[in-house]
């Protein structure tokens, strides 16, 4: 029996509504507001949360100055169509992509994630 159920991801940033309203649309979640509290949750109970961070420092990748700490990974079916999508909502393509089966992105507040194949 698990101890505990719904685990929630947390990112730092220097704005959390912009943040959450991102990742709620790239992955069709529901944009919560709780005062400077925004979650972005999915109808299955997966829940992603942002909080705002004064003198936020985005991570720096891939060097480690100011490491990425954590990274999220999301599946999807072409990475052409995904990519022009994500750009659209207001992310950036990473210079360096070490890797053909998915791609280095950077969320608006400089998180680095992957579209990743499989």
């Amino acid at each position: 029996m698990a101890i505990a159920r719904f685990p929630s991801f947390v990112l730092d940033c220097p704005d959390p509504r912009a943040l959450a309203t991102f990742y709620a649309t790239m992955l069709d979640f529901t944009l919560v507001e709780q005062e400077d509290w925004y979650e972005a949750r999915a109808d299955y109970g997966m829940c992603l949360c942002f909080q705002k961070v004064e003198d936020y420092r985005a991570p720096v990748w891939p060097g480690q100055d100011s490491p990425q700490q954590m990274h999220m990974d999301v599946v999807v079916d072409d990475l052409d169509e995904a990519e022009a999508a994500v750009v659209a909502l207001g992310a950036t393509r990473h210079e360096h992509q070490p890797g053909t089966t998915f791609r280095v992105f950077l969320d608006p507040a400089g998180h680095p994630f992957c579209l990743c194949t499989s």
